[in-house]
């Protein structure tokens, strides 16, 4: 991999570190003193990138020592709840979006309002609105790391073989109602035992050896890799309110209709039922060919295009609804924790992983978009050199054709309540009945 070196790259971001060393305020060490700052983050693919970003800014700042711990997403976020309560949390994290507002409810993250201001960091030489979502009622808690969306994986020889062509891929129409042409494609690649596909009527759901599609139910509140792009594009939206919401439309028809129509995709044999699939991971049945399509994200690219994986995918851009084509977009930040015993040093590196030193190293792996312009045109290129077509991502971030992850309030028991709605009701429940509930109970939350 190539290492971004240059001295007009790296400049602000270790200056600061520098002096803000030697100022001993805020809590910091003595002028010239070692100081280690903890880093948690979730992906593994990504560590040996950031360890090349930490050896890089320890070189330039000999007196701060980066240390980096990564844990799965789930243990990551019990592991991080845990060390915040016991006042133990690492000096910095990766943050996301959807617990951002618990933290900063709970006086968890730094204000980086005036370190912002007062640094070089360069705001609008991030893709447009990311730097936006980290600033709540006038203060800034975090630093844009990178940014993501989601398209449609496929089996390409399956595809084909059902009658769809690449461009008829990309132009796929779904509805509530009769699933559209994104049905007759999920039909069509549905085969039983017998060699009969979902559009015979003699198709036998109950033997049925590779699905159309594959649903994601464990996608908390938002559904960003399944059912969440789909109710968008049914005109569903989490709330009606502004910044932090307190009532929600988790019960509202674009969801319920939405969450019924996926039911009936496991009845009629053409998803697997829920039972089937909680125990294994989308990867292993994607690459198993238990599955010839789901939804997925940008930043599983490089695994499922890898050379050695059995299955031959391409994306297509997610399918348009009745209200246009609507794919979901997170973008992940660096924060620092309150209570770290070193703010300065703290913000430094959090300036340096927002720098193009470090932004555009991570890029250069083509892994992820970074959330600096000149990382995602490092990716880009980097993905072209591979053979990686990202179209499907970026055609519908440069259309518009996106919507953000939202941040909520209790994330956690809002994330539960809504996951174990739509996991109730892939294995059968009535969709109005449990949204309803589910959106009852979210609501409490806020009285």
């Amino acid at each position: 991999m190539k290492r971004t070196k240059a001295l007009a790259a790296l400049g602000a971001a270790s200056l600061l570190a520098l002096s803000a060393c030697s100022s001993g305020t805020g809590g910091d060490d003595a002028a010239g003193e070692a100081v280690t700052i903890d880093y948690w983050l979730w992906d593994d693919t990504q560590l040996p990138l950031y360890q090349q970003c930490a050896d890089d800014f320890h070189e330039l700042n000999p007196e701060i020592t980066v240390t980096l711990t990564q844990t799965g997403w789930a243990q990551y976020w019990q592991n991080l709840s845990t060390q915040i309560t016991a006042g133990t949390a690492p000096d910095v994290f990766t943050n996301q979006i959807s617990y951002y507002l618990q933290f900063v409810q709970n006086g968890q993250l730094l204000d980086l309002t005036d370190r912002v201001e007062a640094s070089d960091v360069d705001l609008a030489a991030f893709k447009e609105g990311l730097a936006d979502r980290w600033v709540f009622e006038g203060k800034r808690y975090g630093l844009p790391k990178d940014w993501d969306t989601v398209a449609l994986l496929y089996d390409t020889e399956v595809a084909k073989e059902a009658g769809f062509s690449a461009e008829e891929m990309s132009a796929l129409t779904w509805n509530p109602d009769d699933g559209g042409t994104f049905e007759e494609l999920v039909r069509a690649m549905s085969l039983d035992s017998a060699g009969r596909t979902g559009l015979d009527p003699a198709y036998d759901k109950d033997d049925v050896v590779r699905y159309g599609y594959y649903p994601e139910w464990a996608d908390g509140a938002v559904g960003q890799n399944g059912w969440g792009n789909f109710a968008h594009s049914a005109g569903f939206t989490y709330s009606d309110d502004e910044g932090a919401p307190t009532s929600f439309n988790f019960d509202s028809a674009p969801l319920v209709e939405t969450a019924g129509w996926l039911q009936a995709l496991i009845e009629d044999g053409y998803a697997p039922p829920f039972d089937e699939q909680s125990t294994l991971g989308t990867e292993a049945v994607m690459t198993s060919g238990k599955a010839a399509s789901t939804i997925t994200g940008s930043w599983t690219a490089s695994t499922y295009l890898a050379e050695d994986v059995p299955v031959d995918f391409a994306f297509a851009q997610v399918p348009e609804g009745p209200q246009g084509r609507t794919a979901a977009t997170n973008g992940l930040a660096d924060s620092v924790w309150a209570g770290t015993e070193h703010p300065d040093q703290a913000f430094a590196w959090v300036e340096y992983l927002a720098s193009p030193a470090c932004q555009d190293t991570v890029g250069e792996a083509g892994l992820v978009f970074p959330a600096l312009n000149s990382g995602t045109e490092a990716a880009l290129a980097a993905r072209e050199e591979q053979g990686l077509d990202s179209s499907a991502f970026v055609g519908v971030a440069d259309a518009g054709e996106i919507f953000a992850v939202p941040a909520f309030n209790n994330a956690a028991e809002v994330n539960a309540a809504v996951q174990d709605a739509m996991q109730a009701i892939a294995q059968g429940a009535d969709p109005a009945e449990r949204l309803g509930e589910a959106n009852d109970a979210v609501e409490s939350l806020f009285e």
